[in-house]
C-alpha cells in the first residue's frame, strides 16, 4: 500500500494507491497544509508515504511532521542520475525539481515511445523524453495565469485580462489572454518539434492549468491528470 503526496506551490494532491488502483484520493490548497493531518487519520497506519515537495523547507516539514505524529514512515522524492528505467541528462541532476523528475518517471511508467511531459501549474515546465528512457533536458516557462498576473502588475494601463483566444485578438483582455496562451502553446510545439517525426511521439499533458492549453495544442497529446502522483507510486514501488 502506498500513499503519495504531491506538493505545489498553489496545491498538494494526495493519493492511496494499493498497487493496482487508487483506493482515496484528495486535493487543497498548499496555504492550507495544516488540514492534511484530517486526511492522513484516515490513512492505512502500515503504508509506505512518499513525497514529492516542491512548496519549500517549511511545507516539507509541515508534512513530515503531521505524518511522523502518526507513526508513518516517510520518503521524500529527490531527483538522482537515474531511476525507474529513467536517466537524467541535467548538468546537476539533483537541482531537477522533485516534481518534473516524477512526472518522467510517471511519463516511462505510461509508454516507451518519445514523448513530452508537460506540467501546467504556477509554472509551465515542458521536459523531453526520448524513446530509451533519457531525460534530454526541458524548459521552466511562467504559467498562463503568472503570465496574465505579471503583466497586470508590472504595467500601468494593462489589466489581468478575463479575455478569449482569438488568433487575430482586437481588443486588449483578449490581446492578453491570447498572448499568453500563445506563448504556452509556441513553447510546447517547439520543444515536441525534436521528437514530432518518431514512432507514437506524444505531449503528455498534467496539472491544473492544462485546460486553456490542451484545447489549443496542435500536437498529438494525452491529458495525464495525476501523471506525478504516478510517477511517485513506481518510485514507492522500486523502494
Amino acid at each position: 500500500m502506498n500513499i503519495v503526496i504531491d506538493a505545489g506551490n498553489s496545491r498538494i494532491k494526495w493519493g492511496v494507491h494499493d498497487g493496482s488502483k487508487w483506493l482515496d484520493n484528495g486535493v487543497l490548497a498548499t496555504a492550507d497544509i495544516a488540514f492534511l493531518s484530517e486526511a492522513a487519520d484516515e490513512w492505512p497506519a502500515d503504508a509506505r508515504v512518499v513525497v514529492c515537495n516542491v512548496a519549500g523547507t517549511e511545507v516539507g516539514e509541515s508534512i513530515a511532521a503531521q505524518l511522523a505524529e502518526r507513526r508513518v514512515g516517510v520518503s521524500f522524492l529527490h531527483a538522482s542520475a537515474g531511476v525507474c528505467g529513467v536517466r537524467n541528462a541535467y548538468e546537476h541532476p539533483r537541482q531537477l525539481g522533485a516534481d518534473r523528475w516524477a512526472a518522467l518517471i510517471g511519463a516511462r511508467a505510461r509508454c516507451d515511445c518519445a514523448c513530452l511531459v508537460v506540467s501546467a501549474g504556477t509554472a509551465t515546465t515542458v521536459d523531453l523524453l526520448d524513446a530509451t528512457g533519457l531525460f534530454r533536458g526541458g524548459l521552466i516557462i511562467p504559467g498562463f495565469d503568472l503570465m496574465r498576473a505579471a503583466l497586470a502588475s508590472n504595467t500601468a494601463q494593462l489589466p489581468l485580462a478575463d479575455g478569449i483566444f482569438r488568433a487575430e485578438p482586437r481588443n486588449t483582455m483578449d490581446a492578453i489572454v491570447s498572448g499568453c496562451l500563445q506563448a504556452q502553446l509556441g513553447a510546447v510545439e517547439r520543444m515536441f518539434s525534436a521528437i514530432a517525426g518518431e514512432p507514437g511521439a506524444r505531449c503528455l499533458l498534467t496539472g491544473g492549468a492544462v485546460s486553456p492549453i490542451a484545447g489549443l495544442l496542435q500536437v498529438p497529446f494525452v491529458v495525464a491528470d495525476n501523471l506525478i502522483l504516478e510517477g511517485l507510486v513506481r518510485y514507492a514501488d522500486s523502494l
